[in-house]
């Protein structure tokens, strides 16, 4: 599986993405800069890792839809392919209508930085690996109040807090479009993919994409 890993101007954890999927998860991994990805049909799946893309100006993501790589992002979901946001990559998928919905800092107004239960609903091909409901992923953010005025279907939420610390609308923490191929998580699964850094609850995760879209 070829893997674009796409970085923003403010984007911090490429690097670690792209280990995760050379040496754990073992597949193809490519960094591009955002203004050279115009085409991503070479790619078999697109990831958005964390990081404060354009600095979190104006809206965490928002300057990313002026990108080259929102058309050619767009083109690529349209295909059927997965792509994933981590993080303030979620908040891209956002800004650029790839996943309904918005973000609002978190009620202490502040970043938080911690370690979350989230609930997850294995149903979907972002999950399908998972035997447990329930997870501990890390988080990083200070945008990470999810916000939809039209309530989510339940088969696009793939994961949920526990105690809705963010206060986001139906407790979402990771969600999908109506065709399941693209992903928005808030916490960082990419994080907690080796005991030795604190837990493999991420793994499933990675293991999921890799084993529902590889063979297509």
């Amino acid at each position: 599986m070829k893997v674009a890993i796409l970085n923003f101007p403010g984007t911090s954890c490429e690097t670690e993405v792209e280990r995760l999927f050379q040496t754990i998860v073992k597949a193809e991994p490519t960094i591009i800069w955002h203004a050279d990805a115009t085409s991503l049909e070479a790619y078999d799946a697109v990831v958005i890792p964390n990081g404060a893309v354009y600095g979190n100006y104006l809206r965490p993501g928002a300057l990313a839809k002026s990108s080259p790589a929102t058309k050619a992002l767009q083109t690529f979901a349209q295909a059927g392919k997965p792509v994933v946001g981590l993080g303030n990559g979620f908040q891209v998928l956002v800004e650029i209508g790839l996943l309904p919905g918005a973000f609002l800092q978190n009620p202490s107004l502040t970043f938080q930085s911690g370690k979350a239960a989230l609930r997850v609903n294995r149903k979907t091909k972002f999950t399908s690996q998972y035997r447990e409901e329930v997870i501990t992923l890390p988080y990083a953010q200070q945008f990470a109040t999810y916000y939809n005025d039209t309530p989510i279907a339940k088969e696009q939420i793939v994961m949920t807090f526990e105690n809705n610390m963010f206060n986001s609308t139906q407790s979402i923490a990771a969600l999908t479009n109506e065709g399941g191929n693209v992903c928005g998580i808030i916490a960082l699964p990419e994080r907690a993919t080796e005991a030795v850094i604190g837990g493999t609850d991420g793994l499933p995760f990675f293991e999921s994409i890799l084993n529902n879209w590889s063979e297509q």
